[in-house]
């Protein structure tokens, strides 16, 4: 197995996050890759595992702390580590490695970078992005959120941890219509495809709903809401993780099109 930089072999795989044999992920169209090609040159890294049969398995993409959902100084922070693990495409890759073969290639080029320390987040229950795995990896926890659990491994003894960036506000109430409102950073495929559902959810609606989306890889409308990736109906936040199906969305808006009707 070998850890090697994003190269433009295989930038089409990474935008898909591996998942290139999926029809669902082709939803989020081309967002992920302006994301990449916005932050690439603002100190964005990706780190791709592959097999000894020369097959991507893993990735892990990692941003200045500047550019995330939490603040620090000093630091970078682990949008994602993925390892594939469904039958379908490539197949499963878990239990080999890699994981911790990208988490520690990702370690040593930050301290070559200059900065203090790696940040990342997990999940407090069993499934993507599981804190528990960063703790064995030495990673600890400095801050929650909900289950959104906040970790970081120092370098060096003068650097201060981390804190998670909370909500500051949510969208505003429209007097007799109802508002769908997007919150969408564009790195993770998954909430992309939230995104694009709800914007084709909302037009189905025409002038009863009216659809806005907020792109938070613009850190004044990050730091304005305090939000990152999100979707709400009027003021109520929709659970987008796992991402919901097109339907499902559609019924959320639908049932506060009929309360309107009935008020």
């Amino acid at each position: 197995m070998n850890v090697v930089d994003l190269s433009t072999e295989f930038e089409k795989l990474y935008f898909v996050c591996l998942e290139d044999w999926s029809q669902e992920v082709k939803e989020q169209g081309d967002r992920k890759e302006h994301w990449y090609n916005r932050m690439k040159s603002k100190g964005l890294r990706v780190k791709l595992a592959i097999d000894d049969n020369g097959v991507v398995g893993g990735m892990i993409q990692y941003v200045p702390i500047e550019l995330s959902n939490a603040e620090g100084r000093d630091l970078y922070f682990v949008n994602c580590i993925w390892v594939h693990g469904h039958k379908e495409g490539r197949g499963d890759f878990r239990g080999r490695g890699m994981g911790k073969a990208l988490l520690s290639a990702a370690e040593q080029d930050v301290k070559a970078l200059g900065r203090k320390g790696l940040v990342t987040w997990g999940i407090s229950l069993p499934f993507f992005m599981r804190a528990r795995w960063f703790k064995k990896q030495g990673y600890e926890v400095v801050d929650k959120d909900g289950i959104s659990v906040l970790l970081w491994k120092p370098f060096t003894q003068d650097v201060s941890p981390p804190r998670w960036i909370r909500q500051r506000k949510a969208p505003k109430v429209i007097p007799g219509k109802v508002s769908v409102t997007v919150f969408v950073n564009g790195w993770c495929p998954a909430q992309n495809m939230v995104a694009e559902r709800a914007r084709r959810a909302a037009a189905e609606f025409k002038e009863k709903v009216v659809f806005t989306e907020m792109d938070t890889s613009d850190r004044g409308v990050f730091l304005e809401y305090g939000i990152s990736d999100a979707m709400f109906v009027d003021d109520k936040a929709i659970r987008t993780g796992p991402p919901p199906s097109y339907d499902k969305i559609r019924k959320q808006v639908m049932k506060r099109v009929n309360r309107l009707k009935a008020s």
